[in-house]
């Protein structure tokens, strides 16, 4: 269940948790027009830390940009308004959701004249698909993702989640954590809420954007760091059965960090578990955000905040209000 905090940002305002409401004939409502991020807060040695909030700015007016909604915040202001939040709810770590929406005010699906909304809630988050050691079961959707010139897949927009949805909803009812999507032509996409990633003979390879693949932030963290440790990275399309002759599959996220697949349709990958270059990543990965690695690409915006409340543990195999968020 969603723990609330104290406050939420408003359109540049701290307002209370419970004031935060909607009427029911928003135009978010009626036709899910929202665009959102998902970004972490990790409690460093040093003191809390929000993870490539610039970036997850820069995305979320990108994703506005696409669907002409016009906010008159920076990103300057919008990772202001992230720490300003993290410091006064002085709950880490914790997760954070920017959202931008389209409100009150146009009952028909042109969208112009309904205001635009500005918010930013965080809360306790924990794990999402499960713990970094032992792997997911997952098996290939029979939802594709979004083709091409259909919705933006490129926008992380609120109504792209109701794919998602489907994607996820039909892997829990069928025994699995997470399903893997496939586009249009039948190629690897992405999972419900992460990008993928295969390992074939040392070489790592992933869809490129083209495939209706979301520009992952941490996708992009996890390229970085292979090129740091010297690990060959490969954008391309994907075969299915690519997935079944793997050395390792894995996923990244937000939500997911970097968990390791160990099955893809039942079928074992190599001989399941956590595969030597993904135990690498990883050990990168959590070492930078745990603060036991420096931050040498200056991933982190310090938050001032003075006193912590713990984070609880979340299961990733429950139904929950909110997905997996990249």
């Amino acid at each position: 269940m969603l723990k609330p905090t104290e406050k939420i940002w408003h359109n540049g305002k701290l307002i209370p948790w419970s004031q935060a409401t909607l009427h029911v004939m928003s135009h978010v409502v009626n036709y899910g027009s929202s665009v959102f991020e998902g970004v972490r807060c990790y409690a460093l040695p040093g003191g809390p830390a929000i993870f490539r909030a610039k970036e997850h700015a820069q995305r979320l007016l990108d994703s506005a940009k696409v669907y002409r909604i016009d906010v008159d915040f920076t990103v300057e202001d919008l990772v202001s308004g992230m720490v300003e939040l993290v410091k006064t709810n002085r709950t880490s770590p914790c997760y954070l959701r920017p959202i931008i929406l389209r409100g009150y005010g146009e009952v028909g699906v042109n969208p112009f004249n309904s205001p635009t909304e500005v918010y930013i809630c965080n809360y306790e988050w924990g794990k999402y698909l499960g713990s970094e050691d032992d792997g997911v079961d997952v098996c290939v959707s029979s939802w594709n993702r979004l083709a091409p010139n259909t919705m933006p897949a490129m926008a992380k927009a609120g109504a792209n989640y109701m794919n998602s949805q489907l994607i996820k909803m039909e892997a829990i009812m069928n025994g699995y954590v997470e399903g893997i999507a496939l586009d249009v032509n039948g190629y690897v996409s992405e999972g419900s809420g992460e990008n993928v990633f295969v390992v074939r003979h040392g070489t790592i390879y992933t869809a490129p954007l083209g495939n209706s693949v979301l520009p992952g932030i941490t996708r992009e963290s996890v390229i970085t760091i292979a090129k740091d440790l010297s690990i060959p990275v490969i954008e391309q399309m994907i075969p299915r059965e690519m997935l079944y002759i793997a050395d390792e599959v894995f996923f990244s996220g937000t939500a997911a960090e970097i968990t390791p697949i160990r099955s893809v349709d039942k079928i074992s990958v190599n001989k399941g578990g956590v595969g030597p270059i993904a135990k690498a990543l990883q050990k990168e990965f959590y070492g930078i955000v745990r603060g036991e690695m420096p931050d040498r690409h200056n991933w982190f915006t310090p938050v001032p905040v003075s006193s912590t409340q713990p984070v609880g543990v979340y299961s990733g195999t429950s139904r929950s209000s909110c997905e997996a968020i990249r």
